[in-house]
């Protein structure tokens, strides 16, 4: 098995592909070792000293270090990885709990943000390592969070303000902002 890694926008993490699929659908993001415990993978990285974040995407895996060197983490993180697809261990063991965004927002303008959100945003994020979740429209304001790669990337308010925040606007009159939450 020979996993690539490729670097991200953001410098405190890293992209893991392992050539195999990771996630048959959506992503997951823990941020600590209790909330990865319905992934096997997850649980055991972050028993790296540095692993703050794990993120799985489809075919791939991103970690977040909290300032440790990557030189150092590095094989640590591939050696597990490999282990654990040899092994044939599964990557997920349960279901994750989805957060719902809980508003009255218009069904039809929420539709045409997930489509957008969808198929421009998403993948873009996701070949950096990351993804970008809903969490709500309200008062002409939309509600994403950066996972994985995006989460705390330096440039993330930029992706969120100009890019996002302006090609929404452009197909979606009634959105006024794009706002980050934590």
């Amino acid at each position: 098995m020979f996993i690539q890694t490729e670097q991200t926008p953001n410098p405190a993490t890293l992209k893991f592909i392992p050539g195999e699929v990771v996630l048959d659908s959506g992503t997951m993001f823990f941020e600590s070792k209790d909330a990865a415990s319905i992934s096997p993978l997850a649980e055991v990285l972050f028993d790296v000293e540095g692993v703050s974040a794990v993120f799985l995407g489809s075919d791939f895996i991103t970690v977040e270090n909290n300032g440790a060197d990557w030189n150092v983490l590095k094989p640590s993180i591939l050696g597990i990885i490999m282990e654990h697809y040899t092994a044939g261990l599964p990557i997920v063991t349960g279901e994750a709990k989805v957060e719902v965004a809980d508003d009255d927002a218009d069904p039809e303008i929420v539709a045409q943000i997930m489509e957008l959100l969808d198929t421009r945003v998403r993948p873009a994020v996701a070949r950096d390592g990351g993804d970008i979740t809903y969490h709500g429209f309200k008062d002409g304001v939309v509600y994403l969070r950066m996972q994985g790669a995006c989460s705390g990337c330096p440039s993330s308010t930029a992706t969120l303000k100009h890019g996002i925040q302006n090609l929404l606007k452009h197909y979606i009159p009634e959105v006024e902002s794009v706002e980050p939450i934590e």
